[in-house]
Parts: structure tokens; sequence; C-alpha cells
């Protein structure tokens, strides 16, 4: 091979060999076990399922009555014993399972596909993709949820009156032979309009409120800063959602099968003979009850994906 000819090739292979690496600008894409918020979901629901229990009996009644939760938390364990501060909790985990783990899939499922290397996503579009996960989960958690309102409210009815189910398979169970596949999904109007606000005010406020703290000089992305957007989004998510709330329980416990009333009617039904602040009936319960389910599950899902990176991650 003459000089000149390998000179030539030295020339043509020197630049490739010696080219730099790319490297990706921005946040790279993450995926986790579609489970992961579903379990925290249920880990948070054994802190917070009486003060959701709480929450559904005030609720549920109409009328002027004026116990206030610490009031309706006395009758309650005066009433039926201290162990029923737990009733329907079977039915509670259940909803995690199935509500809690599909809304934080498919959010996060959107939000991947949204994103792109140097690329943060909106505010609106993570609205977006919040409110579409929010309407997908109601669907699928609406029998859980029509279940566990009824066993977080058997107690207070009349005792020819409660179903007394078992558990929340039971529940499913019965309520499908003895009234139809529909009463699976009754309220399901409601509660998925009560799902979408859910999910767009809580899960896009945590996202909007990290971000914006760690844009600051005074937060990292660790527990301190969880725990602040958690607070945040608990605070935002029970304001947004009371109202829609109100009236998705009552729909849902209704026994009036020929009750035909749509939202809307209700809503105006309510207000006009109640007034309008019936309709934050139990925010303070609720409150008390998402603040620490939010802060939980927030905390314990930042938890499993730093413990997923560090152990599992490719």
């Amino acid at each position: 091979m003459s000089r000149a000819r390998s000179l030539s090739l030295s020339q043509s292979v020197k630049p490739k060999e010696m080219a730099p690496v790319a490297t990706q600008v921005g946040p790279i894409k993450k995926t986790y076990p579609f489970w992961f918020g579903g379990a925290a979901g249920c880990l948070a629901c054994l802190v917070s399922h009486p003060l959701d229990l709480v929450k559904v009996r005030m609720q549920t009644v109409e009328g002027a009555a004026k116990d206030g939760m610490v009031r309706t938390i006395v009758n309650l364990v005066k009433g039926e014993g201290a162990l029923a501060i737990y009733d329907g909790i079977s039915a509670g985990m259940l909803r995690q399972a199935s509500y809690t783990t599909m809304r934080f899939a498919t959010y996060e499922a959107c939000k991947n596909y949204l994103s792109a290397p140097g690329k943060t996503l909106s505010t609106w579009e993570m609205l977006g993709c919040a409110s579409f996960a929010g309407a997908v989960a109601g669907v699928v958690g609406n029998p859980a949820d029509v279940v566990n309102i009824r066993m977080q409210n058997d107690g207070k009815l009349p005792k020819e009156l409660r179903r007394n189910y078992k558990n929340a398979f039971e529940g499913l169970y019965r309520i499908f032979r003895t009234e139809g596949v529909s009463a699976l999904f009754r309220g399901l109007g409601p509660q998925i309009n009560k799902c979408i606000l859910m999910n767009a005010a809580q899960l896009t406020s945590y996202d909007a409120a990290k971000v914006a703290l760690l844009k600051t000089p005074y937060f990292k992305d660790n527990v301190y800063t969880h725990f602040a957007s958690s607070f945040f989004a608990a605070f935002v998510a029970t304001t947004v959602t009371s109202p829609i709330d109100v009236i998705k329980t009552r729909v849902q416990n209704s026994a009036k099968t020929g009750d035909k009333r749509g939202m809307a009617k209700m809503l105006a039904d309510t207000v006009r003979n109640e007034g309008f602040l019936t309709l934050y009936k139990g925010w303070t319960p609720a409150f008390v009850r998402l603040c620490p389910h939010t802060v939980c599950m927030f905390l314990i899902f930042e938890q499993m994906k730093k413990v997923y990176d560090q152990n599992f991650r490719k």
C-alpha cells in the first residue's frame, strides 16, 4: 500500500475516532412499574380511612344538621364502637388498588408520551394528562367506590335497612346479583367529573409546586420538597372537589332506584333547599383526611421510585 493511500485512510478514520459522544440534554424519560401509585395509595389508605368515613357520614346527612367533625366522630364511637372507624376498610383498599393504580399509571404514561429530551411539560399539558387519567380511573374505580360508600354509611342506617356486607368483594357480588351491573356504576357521571377535578387539582398542583420549588435555591429533590408539594396539592384538591364530592356521595348512597335526577338537577336542588355552603359539608374532615393521605401517598411513591432507580434501573 502506498504511503499516500495510508495517509488518506488515516485521515478519513481520525474524525470518527475523535468524534465526541453525544449527550442528552434535559430530563431523561423514566418509566416505573404501573402499580407503584396503587401500592402507595393502599398504604396511605390505612392512615386516612377513618377520616374518609367521617366525611361520608357528614355528607350523607340531609337537611340542616350542624354536627361537625369532632361530634360526628364522638357519636360514631359511642354508637358503634371504636373499631367502627375502620368500617369498609376492604372497600377502601380495593378502591385504591383500582382507581389510584389506574390514575397514576395513566398520568405517568401520558406525561412520558408527551415529554421529550430538553422539554419540560407545561402546566396545561400536565392538566390535560391528569384530566384524561382521572376520567379513565373514574370508570375503573366506580364499583369499588359504590361499595366503599355503602359500607362506610351502613352503621348509621336502621338495622332493617343495613346491607351488612362482610367485605368489598361480597358487596360487589351482592350488588351485581340483586341490583344488576348498572348499580355498580351508579353515580358514574358525578364520579368521573369528581375524578377529573381531583386528578387535575391534585396531580397537576403537586407537579407544578414541585417544579416551582426546585427552581428556587432553597429546595432540592428530597422529602422536604415532596412534603411541601403534597400539602399544597391536598389543599387545592379538597377545595376544588368538595362540591362535586358531596353530590357524588349522595347519588351513590341513594336507595331510591326511581330517582332519575341528574347531577345538575341534584346540585340545583341541594343549593336551593339547603344553601350553597352545603356543598362544602365535610370540607374539614375531607382536608384532614386528604392531607395525610396525599402526603403519605406522594412520599411513599417518591421513595418507591428512588429505591427502584438505585436498585433496579438498568
